[in-house]
């Protein structure tokens, strides 16, 4: 019997062992949405906003290292898709988007929600191409898919709603042989990388998610050269936990003691990293990389030798060639500065920080009305979180708290905007999470700007009953603006929300909500947030002048502060 265009599309999903699919039906869908009602082993997952449903298959894709899958109807559905594509895409993680187009003899005319897709998706896509007769399936599907998988990116294939249902002339299955070539630098290049390695004195290792896998090998590297560790945010998932070499992360929401570990070292080693921010790298230095892909080499800082390769594989190959280092001078001084660093860390995190004298002191003038600090709300979800939970964060100051407050320990997982830097991922990205693992823990920290902006999808959330726990940092702020503006030494602006109770919106949405307003309601909000069986929103009035010190704060940001302080307190008083 020959097959339709949806049903062969749907098949070759469950043979790629996707199981949920992530969108919102419309016309051009309904054979799609229609054949997956019809298989087994793939679930439709109805969404409220198509750009929710995009972060949500980016979510599962990244967490799971397969492919990711969302659909979008003609027009604005296609283009609601394109923020959690571009988040998918600067993510590196395989995503196939199904985007629907008018019918077929209507392309081109301008019709009603005509979207040009091919041209749409042409910047986020490694891959994109528009179905225009049955045939070309499943040889368009396996280009497409092959394209995501690979390349590790977004691939879009658009179908014109009249041909879903058509069935193929040629009704063969969609193949899609796998496999993964381990390559490693050549044995010239890591001769070299050995030999500038060997010369350095003090070496620092900056890691970053590319290499987690190659866990043991980077900590042997560490041990065998007494390398003090600089993580980047996403290596801390995989490198925080049980780790003697390791020190925290550094740029903007980092600390002293990485920052330092980079300043001071005349060898710097990158592993697995396409750290972004330029002037958090040390100067003067000699550099070696590896990279999976060789066009991250050299790309943010200037190196000596550049290895393009599997990290695990080249340091396989690097860790004979390179002499063990007996003085830990360098790592000892690391490890000291981060340990110091983290003690105040504790004592900022410290639910009776505000009790104290300091504490008092530093609350009459930036904490007056006594709202939580949110250092204390970050580091109770961290005691309270399963070793095993998933976590996500919204871009912002949610993602600083949690990068100094949770530790990625046991078999903890971390997902956010790291890259892309949109707002309002932490809940959507919750919600592919716990539907890819029904049995664990998946906490979003999210600010209330993010949460805001796709509060719909608490619906969705409901509908099908995830048992996710959303905290939000509601400081009525978009809290990382306002920092901004203040090291620049601008008033705060247009940054204050007028946020509803976000606790009795959940409690009218189905979910259970949660309100603290003080910190002494803040451990037993917490508690009942994990206890409470279900989806919880747990909605915490948190300080909005709290500031997060850079970890290499500067006189500049200094005054820019004072100057931005004395324009809001002018502005307070009519000034």
């Amino acid at each position: 019997m020959a097959r339709t265009v949806a049903r062969v599309i749907v098949d070759a999903l469950r043979e790629l062992e996707v199981r949920h699919v992530f969108g919102v039906v419309g016309d051009a869908l309904n054979p799609l949405t229609d054949a997956i009602r019809t298989t087994e082993g793939v679930e439709w997952v109805g969404c409220r906003h198509e750009e929710a449903a995009a972060f949500a298959a980016g979510a599962q894709s990244q967490l799971s290292g397969n492919l990711g899958v969302c659909m979008g109807t003609v027009g604005p559905g296609s283009v609601h898709l394109l923020n959690g594509l571009y988040d998918a895409a600067k993510s590196r993680t395989p995503v196939l988007a199904i985007a629907g187009q008018v019918p077929s003899a209507e392309i081109g005319g301008d019709y009603f929600q005509e979207v040009d897709n091919d041209l749409l998706f042409r910047d986020v896509a490694v891959f994109r191409a528009t179905v225009s007769s049955p045939d070309q399936l499943p040889r368009l599907l396996e280009a497409a898919v092959r394209a995501a998988l690979a390349e590790r990116g977004v691939a879009v294939l658009t179908v014109p709603g009249d041909l879903g249902e058509r069935e193929l002339a040629d009704d063969r299955a969609a193949r899609f042989p796998r496999t993964r070539p381990v390559t490693r630098a050549d044995d010239e290049g890591v001769r070299r990388a050995a030999e500038l390695i060997n010369a350095g004195e003090r070496v620092t290792l900056l890691v970053g998610r590319g290499a987690r896998g190659a866990g043991p090998e980077v900590r042997e590297l560490a041990g065998r050269l007494a390398a003090p560790m600089v993580l980047t945010l996403k290596a801390k998932e995989g490198f925080e936990d049980d780790n003697p070499y390791q020190v925290g992360q550094t740029g903007l929401i980092g600390n002293p003691a990485a920052a330092h570990a980079l300043d001071s070292c005349d060898t710097l080693v990158m592993l697995g990293t396409d750290f972004p921010y330029r002037d958090w790298y040390p100067e003067g230095c000699k550099a070696v990389q590896i990279d999976l892909d060789e066009r991250h080499l050299g790309r943010r800082t200037p190196v000596d030798v550049g290895l393009a390769g599997d990290t695990a594989a080249t340091l396989r190959a690097l860790l004979p060639l390179l002499d063990a280092v007996e003085d830990r001078s360098h790592l000892d001084g690391a490890l000291g500065r981060f340990a110091d660093w983290q003690e105040g860390q504790r004592e900022l995190a410290d639910a009776r920080h505000d009790h104290r004298l300091l504490g008092r002191l530093r609350s009459a003038f930036d904490n007056r009305d006594g709202d939580v600090r949110p250092e204390a709300l970050a580091a109770a979800v961290d005691a309270a979180a399963a070793d095993d939970a998933v976590f996500t964060s919204d871009t912002g100051m949610a993602t600083v708290w949690l990068s100094r407050f949770v530790t990625m320990r046991g078999g903890r997982r971390l997902l956010g905007s790291y890259n892309l830097g949109s707002m309002a991922n932490a809940m959507p990205q919750a919600l592919g999470a716990q539907l890819l693992f029904p049995e664990r823990q998946v906490v979003a920290f999210c600010g209330d700007g993010g949460l805001s902006m796709l509060l719909g999808d608490l619906m969705t959330i409901r509908t099908y009953r995830l048992p996710v726990k959303l905290v939000v940092f509601d400081n009525r702020r978009l809290g990382m603006v306002k920092l901004e503006q203040e090291q620049s030494g601008l008033p705060e602006f247009g940054t204050e929300l007028d946020n509803p109770d976000f606790a009795a919106v959940a409690n009218a949405l189905g979910l259970t909500g949660i309100r603290v307003t003080g910190p002494d309601q803040l451990a037993d909000g917490v508690r009942r947030a994990f206890d409470t069986p279900g989806p919880v929103l747990l909605d915490v009035l948190t300080n909005p002048q709290e500031i997060a010190v850079p970890a290499k704060p500067t006189v500049e940001q200094g005054w820019g502060f004072a100057i931005a302080k004395v324009k809001e307190t002018l502005r307070s008083h009519g000034g």
